[in-house]
């Protein structure tokens, strides 16, 4: 049991936009019962550890396994992506490279927009949910909370941050850059979750247009959200394609797991800039195809923020000095929890030796000073265990085998050296 144990590694496997496009992206999407029961599954078959991460950036599977594979299969598993195209695209982290490639994710630094905090709120909810299925341990409660640490630390210590750029910025961005008289322009927004209402907001924000409309499935977050901003105009999703018809920029932040915008929507007759915000794709591929339609995808909208981008280039150092304080802490913690029953079962091996010791010599030598011995054998044992600590923290020390030849040295038993290695 132990022995398999000590086999496991933390993974982090996944597709994000830095080897995949948006329509591959999609393929590995995973829409939130897919997350469940790739979670469920995982924990029926023993992996002890699992959350799962899906945006329109990426999508991540971090746990506890003895081979990368049980998760990549997990995930190819729950959404439509294969083995095949996962290989030419994949991240696979391990180890001290999942924990760093977690603090850089969670403090924007691997956002794809530099800086963009949209992830960090991703981050926690994927682990609430984990932690709502009983997927998660000690261990990832301590690394989440240090990820969360540094990502505050990051966004108020430095100007990573600094201006304001997401997807959804940048969408309203591309309007005012492209289109002429885009005040004046009819701009529908078609869904109201997080991307949608950013954009909507951004659009108030941002632009003094009162020609803006609201569709979303659900009416009453429609009806409750344009209280808030009056000069958006709400409409009802059995008008969708009258309003399609209408309008001259459409911005897509449905979030299915289809197309919500087909052909049949996009009248024939006049221009229509289409921005698709959605992962998958939420405009259907033959709509590309049409002469009278523009369409703008996430990938093409991170593109347009450099200048923005070339201040925040200037605060990584800052920021990867915090990531590492914090790793560090987190690091610290891991050895003591792995290193403390090791530590603790040499020491006291010692410390039984050391009582037998000046016992014997009490007995044969004549004004033996048993305190000097006490305090001569201590320092000794004081410094075996420190060479211990120093030798099991080394990077290339096999942990488990240093842990094996101690036990069978000073005979101490095995159960009480085996600390959790995760």
């Amino acid at each position: 049991m132990n022995q398999k144990k000590h086999q496991v590694s933390l993974y982090t496997i996944g597709v994000s936009y830095k080897k995949a496009e948006a329509d591959i992206r999609g393929k590995f999407s995973l829409s939130k019962e897919a997350q469940i029961q790739l979670l469920k599954e995982a924990k029926e078959n023993g992996i002890d550890g699992i959350f799962v991460l899906s945006t329109c950036n990426r999508t991540e599977v971090t746990g506890f396994a003895e081979h990368p594979f049980q998760l990549i299969n997990l995930l190819c598993k729950y959404s439509s992506g294969t083995v095949e195209e996962f290989s030419t695209i994949s991240n696979v982290y391990k180890n001290q490279e999942a924990i760093s490639h977690l603090f850089r994710m969670g403090t924007g630094l691997d956002s794809q927009i530099l800086g963009d905090y949209e992830i960090v709120g991703q981050l926690r909810n994927s682990f609430k949910q984990a932690k709502k299925h009983n997927t998660t341990n000690a261990y990832f409660e301590r690394l989440i909370n240090h990820v969360m640490q540094a990502s505050k630390r990051v966004k108020n210590e430095t100007r990573l941050s600094s201006g304001t750029t997401s997807v959804s910025y940048a969408a309203v961005q591309y309007i005012v850059n492209n289109l002429p008289n885009y005040n004046k322009k009819n701009i529908l927004v078609f869904g109201l979750g997080k991307m949608g209402k950013h954009t909507c907001k951004n659009l108030a924000e941002y632009t003094q247009n009162t020609s803006v409309c609201l569709i979303n499935r659900t009416e009453e977050k429609a009806i409750n959200f344009v209280k808030e901003y009056q000069s958006i105009r709400k409409a009802t999703i059995d008008t969708l394609a009258e309003e399609v018809k209408k309008s001259d920029v459409l911005i897509v932040s449905t979030g299915a797991d289809f197309p919500t915008i087909t052909k049949e929507h996009i009248p024939v007759d006049k221009e229509i800039l289409i921005l698709d915000l959605s992962m998958p794709a939420n405009v259907a591929i033959e709509v590309k195809n049409l002469q009278n339609v523009t369409i703008v995808n996430v990938d093409e909208l991170s593109k347009i923020t450099d200048e923005t981008l070339a201040i925040r280039q200037q605060e990584i150092p800052f920021a990867e000095s915090i990531i590492e304080t914090h790793k560090n802490e987190f690091n610290e913690w891991l050895n003591h929890r792995r290193f403390t029953p090791a530590i603790n079962a040499l020491k006291q091996s010692l410390v039984s030796m050391q009582q037998d010791e000046i016992a014997f010599h009490k007995k044969k030598l004549k004004n033996f000073d048993e305190s000097h011995a006490e305090i001569i054998t201590s320092r000794f044992i004081q410094k075996i265990t420190t060479q211990f600590v120093k030798h099991l923290k080394d990077e290339e020390t096999s942990i488990p085998q240093s842990i094996n030849v101690v036990s069978k040295m000073f005979e101490t038993e095995l159960e009480k050296l085996h600390a959790e290695d995760h």
